[in-house]
This record gives C-alpha cells, structure tokens and sequence, in this order.
C-alpha cells in the first residue's frame, strides 16, 4: 500500500447537519454500495447506521468505520454521532484520525455541537474541511455559515466554492479554483459536468475568486507577488497553497453541496484527497515508557517495530473487535504483541477491515492503517507495541458524567445477565460508570445525559433481554469548601502492645475557581518535625475522604490541603496512623470551611419558531436558566442559555408541547455551581430519607 495514497478522515457535525447522508453518498460514489438508503423514511436505513436504534431514531450512536477507494486513494473513513451524550466517540475518533470533514447545515450554520467538535479538532491538532450541506434548505446561506465559522470558531474559513442558486433553486457550485461552474447530472447525480460560468453569475465568480486569493496570499508571498503583478495564478499553485496551509491547520477552505440532492459530494473527496494529509505527513509523538516526559516521534515505516493505538471496543457475538490504528510497523495475523499498561503479551488471532457492521479478513496491516483486531482483551486508550515497556501514546480526554440512575432487573434471575451488560458497556465507553451505592446498595449507571442512559437501557432491554427498572435520574452534585480552617489534629491509641500516634497541623483552603485540579495537597515540614516516609501518608489519608463529603455524600472538590507542622512517637508512629490521622483530620475539619453543594452547570442551546420564544424563554427562567443570548435565523430563534441540570430532566417533552413538536435542543456541561441555600436544604434532607430508607 503506498502510503502517500492513504487517508484517515472523519466526518463529523452538529446534531442533524447531515454526517451519516453524506457518509452513504461517499459510500456510493466510490462503488462501496450500489444502493444509496436514507437514514429515515423506509428502507434498510443508512449503511453506516447498523444498529436497530440508530434506524429507528434516525441517529448514530456509534462510531462506524469503513474504507473506499477515490482516485486511486485508499480512504479510512469514520462516520460519527452528533449528539453530545456521545461525545466520547467523536473524541476517541479525532484522537487517531489524520484529517476531518466538519459538515455544517447551510440554515443553522454553527450551532453548538459545532463548537464542541472543533474543540476536539484542536486538541489533538486535526486538519480539517468544512462542507456547507443542506443547500436546498430554505434560508441556506454559505456565506454567513463561513461568517460564523470566522467569528465563533476563530478560523480562518476561505470559500473556495459558490452556490448558483440555493434553497429549491440550488443548481450547482461554482469552483473557484477552476474557475468554472459545475454540475451534477444523472439519476444520482453521478455525472460530474464543468462548463463556463454562466452571465449571470460571472461577477460574483469574479469577486469570490479575488476575495479566496487575496486571503491565500496572506500565507504565500509568490502568491502576493501575482497578485500585486498582476500575473496569471495557476491552478497548481492555488492547490499547492491549499494543501499546506489546511495541513499547517491555518485555514479551513469551505465546499458547498447538498449530500441529501446528490450534489457537491465528488468535489469534496476531490479535496480530501488533495489537501488533507497522508499518515506520512502526520508527525505522531510517543512518550518514553521509562521517562514520560521525554518523547521521540513515530515512523509510519512498515519495516519498524509496531506500535498501535486500541482506540474503541466493541463486544461482538464472535469475541471482543478492537479497533486499533498503526502508526508504526507492521501487524501480522497470529503475532503477539505487548500491551504497553499491563505488560501482558496478546495474541492478535485475527485482523478485520471493517465496512460498517461487516468485515474482511487480511493477513496484515501497515502504518497509516485502521483496521478492527480480534481476540484480544485490553481497554480503550491502551497502547500496543513490539516490544515491552517500548512507549506510551497520549490517551484520550475523557470527561466526567454528570447523571446517574439506578437500575435494578425486574426479576431477580436477570441479575448476572444484567451484570453481564453493564461490564460490557463499561468497557466499551469511558464515559458509562457503574457503580454500586454503599448505603443503599443500588446499582448506579452514570453518563453524559438522559440520552446517553436512555439508549443504555434500551441496549439492555434489547441485546440481553433483561427487563430493567429505572430510577428516576439524578444530578452529581459536589461539595467544596468556601473558606479557610485550620487543623491541629492528633490521632492516638494505646490499648497495650504497640500504639498508634500521629499528629498534623495546617489548613484547608478553597482552591481559585479556575484551578485545574480538584484536590491540591502541600507540605511546607521543617527540621524533620514529621519524617519525610509519613507525608505521602498524610495526602493518603486526606484523598480517602474526598469520594463522600459530610454534607450529602457527595465528591468533594475545590480544596488545596497545606500540612505545616506536627509531631511523631518513636515507636508508635506508622504509615497506618498517619492516613488514618489524616482522614479523621480532613472529615473533621472539612466542616469547618462551611461547605456548600455544587451543581452543574449546562450551556443549552434550543432552536424553536420565534413565535414562540416568549413562552420559551419565560419556561427558561422559571428553571433558573439564565437567557446568554438570542439569535434570530429567518423563521428560527436560536436562544443560548445556562441552565442547572437538575432542572433539565424532561425537557425535551415540555419543549415540544411550547412549541408544537418544532422546537429541539442540544446541551453540554459547561462548569460547576454553587446550589442556592434553599435548594441545598432540600438536597441534603432528600438524601438523608434516601440513606434512613434504605437502612
């Protein structure tokens, strides 16, 4: 496989811009499947929506993968879910992707998911394109989408296409590198046709091919020279210019189209392969396994030792696929290799190419590769090498969940089955936790939100036909400290034979709003007052008591805990008394900060017919939602606002009845606040009947 011809791509978007049509239009054009489906309206649904529910709900779940050829390019291409309560599969795919397509709907533009992707385009440093869909919509504007692109998500967005009409009247696009008008003949739009621009859109071509030079030149100076020389520019160097700044992540070039009307798709896998890099030009850093904080780049060079990255797991009925990205090496059928976190040697029995929910089996893959792995159990995130203790790859970010249920099987004998599917999604998705409560023994499922958990149970009801009771939905609240408390604690028992003795002084403090640690442990000990072996004790002790704060039993966040001073015994001072001094110290003291409950925080973004904003707007407010912005789009109102969850659950059906079925909303978290005194009262009392009951 030659490697310059290989692409990693991904598409990704807000909810409903169009990623899965898209996906199957690529699918079709480059002769993977011969029958386009529609992700709703009848039929089999979506090639790359496999699952029941993903058909049923006309959404993507789950990260499919699956590969085509374009141009005599090799294509990996990932399709991924929209919604925010499965973020972690847009995250785990950005993290191996090599380039990205992020689609954006010609009406709503960017909208807040939007956001949310780029951010993780970011983080791990993916070039991407961006493709204006929808075209055919009413009050499509590609212009404003590139405006908004601009201004809300600070890139440099260049059009490098025109639409000749738009709404019904949508045409064809006008490439302004060729400088000619295109169109898209054919049942299917499978014909590609390019022809003079027309009169009528002549100047504005003009003015569109002037404003994407002039905003090129700022990165290349024999550009501006033509330019200011006056001199023909030369479609090479326009794709030339392109191509390194898009890969140096400078600009994002804009294409048009509408997948779901068969146009402008063909001229966008033109693109990706043009301008978006091979693995080769991807430099991909590993750290040392012995030394973190040294790294040394990886060659996709398949002569090399292999190393790997298990990016998602997926239970199959035939074992356990675990979709892996070579970066370096090769990796050969039956070989073993080490898993880098545990050190265990596995077996890889089997290597899969992935087409969506098929597969083709292959004897070996190279770097540049994404191929699926049979047989071996490892987690998500986990590095796989040639060699033991070789490197480390940088893991994934994986946030924290911030709703829980409790679940319970509706017959006791469904107990291990459920057990069975709760272990499986565990490992699956970093951001489902299980846990079980201690006081009241109930098992607890935490994720993103309602969706997140809703689709869990229904997996559960569906694929291990256990029949689950639901509890109803509750908000993680944290506890956190407000002001400063001193300590000086001892810990002592003598009760004959050897004693325990230990004794702290210090402070808690709050921590500043925008520390990024929750905990923050100091020790400013002089002239061997405790002996250096017992201070890691100490923080011991302090972070047992951080898992259930003494207001409600919540996680304890915020707090920087300093040790100043304290004393020792000879013979009774041991690590056992140190920790458990410190845990008796922090839960007695803690009370001391007057904490108070933190609650989070989500930014909402809701889309509803302006004739309905009031009542939206007023329903907001008496959730305690503060209204940060509205936004008018032709018949639309986009309204932004910050909500506490706790007030979110059952939303969307109040949402729906204020606006007669029209009104949607997506929503992330977007920090942590402190709870109003009255509420706080209600909170902890709730959770002091829930602990009384269960007893």
């Amino acid at each position: 496989m030659d490697l310059r011809k290989v692409r990693n791509i991904g598409i990704s978007a807000h909810i409903d811009s169009g990623k899965t049509t898209l996906s199957e239009r690529i699918l079709f054009y480059t002769g993977r499947i011969h029958k386009m489906e529609e992700v709703r309206g009848g039929g089999d649904g979506a090639t790359m929506d496999h699952m029941e529910l993903e058909k049923e709900r006309g959404i993507t779940i789950t990260s499919a993968a699956t590969y085509v050829q374009w141009d005599d390019h090799h294509i990996n291409l990932i399709d991924t879910p929209g919604h925010v309560d499965f973020t972690v599969e847009v995250e785990r795919s950005l993290r191996v992707l090599d380039g990205a397509v992020l689609v954006l709907c010609a009406v709503g533009g960017v909208q807040s998911q939007s956001i949310t992707v780029d951010r993780q385009m970011k983080r791990y440093h993916v070039p991407r394109l961006a493709f204006v869909n929808k075209m055919d919509r009413t009050g499509a504007d590609p212009r404003k989408v590139a405006q908004q692109l601009r201004d809300k998500l600070a890139v440099d967005a260049v059009m490098v296409q025109l639409p000749m009409g738009a709404g019904e009247k949508f045409a064809g696009i006008i490439d302004l590198v060729r400088f000619k008008a295109c169109y898209f003949d054919g049942r299917d739009g499978e014909k590609v046709r390019f022809e003079e621009i027309p009169a009528e859109y002549m100047d504005e071509a003009t003015e569109g091919r002037q404003a994407m030079l002039e905003s090129l030149s700022m990165y290349s100076d024999e550009l501006m020279e033509k330019l200011l020389s006056e001199e023909e520019v030369s479609e090479d160097l326009i794709h030339q210019i392109l191509r390194d700044t898009v890969q140096a992540e400078e600009i994002t070039p804009v294409f048009l189209g509408t997948a779901y009307r068969n146009k402008g798709v063909q001229l966008l896998l033109d693109a990706v392969v043009r301008y978006l890099p091979s693995p080769l030009e991807r430099e991909i850093k590993a750290r040392d396994f012995e030394d973190q904080t040294k790294s040394f780049p990886l060659e996709p060079d398949p002569k090399k030792p292999f190393v790997g990255m298990a990016f998602k797991i997926v239970e199959d009925p035939y074992g356990q696929l675990t979709f892996t990205r070579v970066y370096q090496g090769t990796v050969e059928k039956g070989a073993m290799y080490y898993n880098q976190r545990t050190g265990k040697k596995e077996r890889f029995s089997r290597i899969l190419r992935m087409h969506a929910d098929k597969r083709e089996e292959i004897d070996s893959a190279q770097a540049g590769d994404i191929v699926a792995i049979m047989g071996v159990d490892c987690a998500s995130g986990d590095t796989f090498a040639a060699e033991p203790k070789m490197c480390t790859l940088e893991s994934m970010f994986v946030p924290e969940p911030v709703i829980k249920v409790a679940v319970t099987p509706s017959q006791r004998a469904d107990a291990d089955r459920l057990g069975k599917a709760l272990a499986r999604f565990r490992k699956e998705d970093p951001t489902f936790r299980v846990m079980t409560d201690e006081e009241t023994n109930e098992t607890i499922m935490a994720g993103m939100g309602e969706l997140h958990l809703e689709i869990y149970v229904e997996r559960i009801r569906r694929e291990y036909n256990v029949q689950v009771e639901v509890g109803a939905p509750k908000v993680s609240y944290r506890e956190a400290p407000t002001k400063l408390a001193e300590y000086n604690f001892k810990h002592k028992k003598q009760s004959g034979g050897s004693g325990q003795f230990a004794h702290i002084v210090g402070h808690l403090e709050p921590l500043p709003d925008d520390a990024t640690e929750d905990f923050i442990f100091e020790e400013k000990i002089v002239g061997g007052r405790i002996p250096k072996e017992y201070i890691p004790s100490v923080e011991k002790g302090f972070r047992s008591s951080l898992p259930k704060g003494p207001v409600a039993g919540f996680p304890i966040i915020g707090v920087k805990a300093l040790l100043t001073d304290g004393s020792y015994h000879e013979v009774d001072s041991s690590d056992m008394a140190f920790q458990i001094c410190g845990r008796n110290c922090f839960n007695e003291t803690f009370l001391k900060t007057k904490p108070v409950l933190l609650e989070p925080i989500m930014k909402m973004e809701i889309e509803c017919p302006t004739d309905d904003q009031g009542s939206v707007t007023g329903d907001l407010i008496s959730r305690r939602g503060i209204v940060a912005s509205t936004e008018m789009q032709a018949e639309v109102t986009v309204i932004t606002a910050e909500i506490p969850l706790a007030e979110t659950f059952g939303y969307s059906t109040d949402l729906r009845s204020m606006t007669k079925g029209q009104g949607t909303f997506t929503m992330e978290l977007l920090t942590y606040r402190k709870v109003p005194a009255k509420i706080q009262e209600d909170i902890v009392a709730e959770r002091k009947r829930e602990l009384v009951g269960a007893k």
